[in-house]
């Protein structure tokens, strides 16, 4: 289950605005992450041939269960590792921030022994 960092973002970005809207469409996405419609629209023809996600006639557009699974994922470690940041100090913006780079970079085992520290001190 490996994708790129990007690809990473954008299924996370569905996952979000999936929790905030009843239905998500690119134009909810580029206006999310701030970028051009017809970059979300070719980042969404990859993940739907890399089978990340469906899009219905309407354009309404739905985690797969290996898009979600990975989305699920990062948004988990950028939770965890922002609510970390935060809990030591870090400014809540500049927590995020940093959340949001290492999330994608972090191997399992460390993100898991970051969990176990975190969830058991």
């Amino acid at each position: 289950m490996v994708v790129n960092e990007s690809a990473e973002n954008y299924l996370e970005t569905i996952l979000i605005l999936s929790k905030r809207l009843p239905v998500v469409r690119s134009v909810d996405i580029a206006n999310e992450l701030g970028f051009k419609k017809s970059s979300v629209s070719i980042a969404m023809k990859n993940l739907r041939e890399k089978e990340h996600i469906t899009v219905t006639d309407a354009g309404f557009i739905y985690l797969t269960e290996s898009g979600r699974a990975i989305a699920e994922m990062i948004y988990e470690r950028h939770q965890l590792i922002s609510s970390w940041l935060i809990s030591l100090g870090v400014d809540p913006t500049v927590a995020t921030e940093d959340a949001c780079k290492m999330e994608h970079v972090i191997s399992a085992e460390s993100f898991d022994a970051i969990k176990k520290y975190v969830l058991h001190k």
